[in-house]
């Protein structure tokens, strides 16, 4: 049986407000062809569909018309709500949309309520946990779960899972998959998080842990057939049959160098499970280049970098004069821009300790030289110290009608 494993949508994103809609939309338009070309029995979406609880409406557009378009390869598609998503939105009329093939698991009481997918060898029994919030737990099903007390991320998994392995049991289902959407991790991914950029939690994620600690141990959802992750933003192989697929964009400068894609999972009558990477189009590139603006401007180094999507950090010793206006004639796509002039260090002083002692002008005058790495110049001062005066001036004034007012209701 063939599946497509694929998560974190957020349809309705933004990149540092670029416009990302054709690039969401391309991206569906692959999942559904990809769907069809390799013929597979379900596509399992492992939550965050949308990137807020009220997502635009084109986005909701977009959505319907992909979950259209999926069903009409044939396949069917089981779907869970992640922690950007509103489960009681996504999951609404779930009850009479399960006739179509669409299969909407957004709720913690129907976690054990497996959509059953036939091929020539029997069931595969498919299980969809929708993102638990600890302090919400389980529901009724809380009060048979050990430690319901002390909730986490790691307990309350730990209780659906116990749900669900007590399901399959009572079925007597040998082949199982799982979604989920939470930071599971295991020893080793702990241990190569800092040196893989593919596995580092990139930028854009939301951090959903708990009292410092959000990860779930892998332990707890071992014995499936295969586990269809879903959160984390890179690709990762935790086991052979478990898995992240990733956000199929990359919403964040942090996932520059991910692959973006889907896995395509076939599970043998066995019930084990092997899976295949399929590349997804890349609608920009994200490039992050550093230099003094005068270098950036005119390096062949950078070269066939027009197009992409630019984050800029400027290391001029003073801060040149329109620099986003001039990078943009190269760089027309350029989304951030970070000044950090060479030979400067940090000041280690804390801001009380940076203004005690000083009048507002020399306060203000400073912000400007940190600012740009050069003193403000006289008519700027100039400028500073009308700004004062006006404000000091506007100031004595609303006090003095205060004042007067309250003498007035003596």
């Amino acid at each position: 049986m063939r599946f497509l494993h694929t998560s974190d949508w957020h349809l309705g994103r933004s990149l540092h407000r670029a416009d990302l809609r054709e690039a969401q939309a391309a991206f569906l338009d692959h999942l559904v062809e990809t769907a069809r070309s390799e013929r597979v029995d379900a596509v399992l979406v492992a939550g965050d569909v949308y990137d807020r609880a009220i997502p635009p409406v084109d986005s909701v557009a977009l959505y319907e018309d992909a979950l259209a378009r999926l069903r009409a390869t044939g396949a069917r598609v089981i779907l869970i709500s992640g922690n950007h998503d509103s489960a009681r939105r996504l999951g609404v009329n779930s009850a009479l949309i399960d006739a179509s093939g669409v299969h909407l698991r957004t709720r913690p009481a129907a976690l054990a309520d497996p959509v059953l997918v036939a091929d020539d060898h029997g069931q595969v029994a498919v299980y969809g946990v929708p993102y638990l919030e600890p302090a919400m737990g389980l529901g009724a099903a809380d009060d048979a779960q050990p430690g319901a007390g002390t909730r986490s991320h790691a307990s309350v998994l730990s209780g659906a899972v116990g749900l669900i392995r007590a399901d399959a049991a009572a079925r007597g289902a040998t082949r199982t998959v799982v979604l989920a959407h939470a930071w599971v991790a295991n020893g080793r991914d702990e241990r190569e998080r800092a040196e893989s950029a593919e596995r580092q939690a990139s930028a854009s994620e939301r951090d959903i842990s708990v009292g410092g600690v959000g990860y779930v141990p892998a332990s707890v959802l071992g014995g499936f057939s295969y586990v269809a992750l879903g959160h984390l933003h890179g690709r990762q192989t935790l086991a052979e049959n478990m898995r992240y697929s990733g956000s199929p964009l990359p919403y964040s400068f942090s996932e520059k160098d991910h692959s973006k894609g889907t896995w395509l999972v076939e599970i043998g009558v066995d019930g084990k499970a092997s899976a295949e990477w399929v590349k997804a189009p890349v609608y920009k590139r994200l490039t992050v280049i550093q230099g003094r603006i005068d270098a950036l401007l005119t390096a062949r180094e950078h070269n066939g970098h027009e197009n992409d999507f630019v984050a800029v950090t400027l290391t001029d010793t003073t801060r040149p004069e329109g620099a986003m206006e001039r990078l943009r004639a190269r760089f027309p796509h350029i989304l951030t821009l970070e000044f950090k002039p060479e030979g400067v260090t940090a000041d280690p002083r804390n801001y009380r300790q940076k203004v005690k002692g000083r009048d507002d002008l020399t306060v203000a005058a400073e912000f400007v030289r940190h600012v740009r790495n050069a003193d403000a110049t006289g008519p700027e001062r100039e400028l500073l110290e009308a700004a004062f005066t006006a404000a000091r001036t506007s100031g004595d004034r609303t006090s003095g009608d205060g004042e007067n007012a309250a003498g007035g209701e003596g």
